[in-house]
Order: C-alpha cells, then sequence, then structure tokens
C-alpha cells in the first residue's frame, strides 16, 4: 500500500500535473452540492436526492435532472409522511404519471425509502438526515451498509453517489477507485464483505490522515491516479 503521496503524485502524472489534477479534485459534474451542511437538510430533501439516483442508476442522469421537476410534483415534494402512506392506488396512477419515469420498483422505492427514513428518525429521536449527516467519516462503510440493508434500492454505488450530491464526505466505489484499491493490494476485487469492507475502512482513514485530505478527496484521487 502506497502513502497518500505517491498515489497523488500518480494521478498528477495522468492529468497534466498537480495544479491540473487540484482542478479536477474541486470540479462538481453534478453541480454544487445540495447543502454545505447536510445535517440541516430535511429529510424530504434526502429522500428526494436518494429518489434521484434510484432512477438514474442504469439510465441517463440528464434526462432525470432535466424531468425532476416533474418528479418533486409527482412525489408531493418527496414529504416522507405522505410518500410513506401512498397506497397502491396511488402507486398505480405514478405508473401513468409523464412528468416521471416510469418503472415500477423505483416508484416503489420512493415509498419504501421514505418509511425507511421515519422509522430512522424514530429510533434516534431526530431527523434521519441529522443521523446520516453526523455519521462518523472514519466509519463511513457502516453506513453504507445500512443505506444497503435498509434502504431500498441503495446498494451499489447508488448511495455513494446520492450522498455526494447532498454534501456528504463520500467514497464512491466506482470501477477505477476498485482498480486503485486492487492495485494497492486492499481488495482483490470489488469489495462486498464486512472484511473486505473493513479493509476498503482502514486504507481511506489511513489515506486521509497522510495526506490531510477529506474522504471524497481521497476517493478522487484513487479514481484519477488509474490513468486518464
Amino acid at each position: 500500500m502506497r502513502d497518500f503521496a505517491e498515489i497523488l503524485d500518480m494521478a498528477a502524472d495522468h492529468h497534466g500535473g498537480r495544479q491540473a489534477l487540484e482542478d479536477i479534485l474541486v470540479s462538481q459534474p453534478y453541480g454544487p452540492p445540495l447543502s454545505d451542511n447536510p445535517a440541516r437538510l430535511p429529510d424530504d430533501r434526502w429522500l428526494s436526492a436518494f429518489t434521484r439516483f434510484v432512477f438514474s442508476a442504469g439510465f441517463n442522469w440528464k434526462v432525470i435532472a432535466n424531468k425532476w421537476d416533474g418528479f418533486e410534483e409527482a412525489f408531493s415534494g418527496f414529504d416522507t409522511g405522505r410518500c410513506a402512506m401512498m397506497s397502491d392506488e396511488d402507486l398505480d396512477a405514478l405508473l401513468k404519471d409523464k412528468r416521471i419515469v416510469r418503472n415500477g420498483a423505483k416508484i416503489l422505492s420512493v415509498r419504501d425509502n421514505a418509511v425507511f427514513l421515519r422509522e430512522i428518525a424514530k429510533e434516534h429521536g431526530k431527523p434521519a438526515g441529522q443521523v446520516f449527516a453526523t455519521w462518523p467519516v472514519t466509519d463511513y462503510m457502516s453506513l453504507l451498509d445500512l443505506l444497503k440493508k435498509r434502504g431500498s434500492r441503495l446498494g451499489g454505488t447508488t448511495a455513494q453517489y446520492a450522498l455526494r450530491f447532498i454534501g456528504m464526505p463520500s467514497l464512491v466505489l466506482s470501477k477505477d477507485v476498485v482498480a486503485a484499491l486492487v492495485r494497492e493490494g486492499i481488495v482483490e476485487r470489488e469489495p462486498s464483505g464486512k472484511a473486505a469492507r473493513a479493509k476498503v475502512q482502514e486504507a481511506v482513514n489511513i489515506w486521509m490522515e497522510q495526506g490531510g485530505r477529506g474522504l471524497t478527496e481521497v476517493s478522487k484521487v484513487l479514481a484519477l491516479s488509474v490513468g486518464p
């Protein structure tokens, strides 16, 4: 496992030098994050973000972005109480609603994730978004595990991208990031098991400390170190 400074140099070599790399690291391909203080975001914005990336999975991101005002209208502003109580008749109506992408399983995930957010809020006595936003970055992988196990369609990189979009520190286990982790001897393949994910967490914690960088920057540097 290389020191983070070496990985940073590899990324800079692939992308036109250190300044060019720094410019890439601060770029925001999905636009600015929803908030610089995600703990203050109400749970309807978390449900909105999760839904945006559930629908974007395997689909064209720009199509979803262009239709998003329609999604907000169709799902009542993603009010968690209203979405959690959607009836089967409501779901059937949404399957015919041209304002959204009419995918039955993904539409159902909105109700399921609204229920999930309300359960987390009840368990902790505060909004679910506050629970997620104050999760220790050094235990990030366990947050992903929670979202995958109790949320709906929040596995893979869906929740990871949603968290970054919201403004949370986020390691995205993209193809290039996984390739970098394999190259560094952290894992042998995409980390799906508990032991492998613990190794990833341990490694990124070391790199964050070595580089004085946040989790999102470490994630981007790993991806960029693989090549142009």
